[in-house]
């Protein structure tokens, strides 16, 4: 079974976004809430997973992250909330 590869912004418990990308979501949100997966987030804790993109392959998906950690957080709220009125 191939998996997929992923670029994900998290929401941290003092309400800063983190941009990443795992080729397992549910295994780095788990590191990340342990305090095992990013600096950043290991003193905001508890983060939750608030937005994912799936690509076939691991330069897609840190290509697609590096270009999510360019936008303003403005940017990256309506990037979530279109996301959200998708579904």
């Amino acid at each position: 079974m191939e998996k997929g590869n992923y670029t994900y912004i998290l929401q941290c418990a003092d309400h800063t976004l983190y941009t990443g990308w795992t080729n397992d979501l549910d295994r780095r949100l788990k590191a990340h809430n342990e305090g095992k997966a990013s600096k950043y987030t290991r003193s905001r804790l508890p983060v939750r997973l608030i937005y994912s993109e799936e690509y076939q392959t691991k330069r897609e998906a840190m290509k697609r992250e590096s270009a999510i950690k360019r936008l303003s957080r403005q940017e990256k709220l309506k990037l979530i909330q279109n996301d959200a009125l998708k579904e």
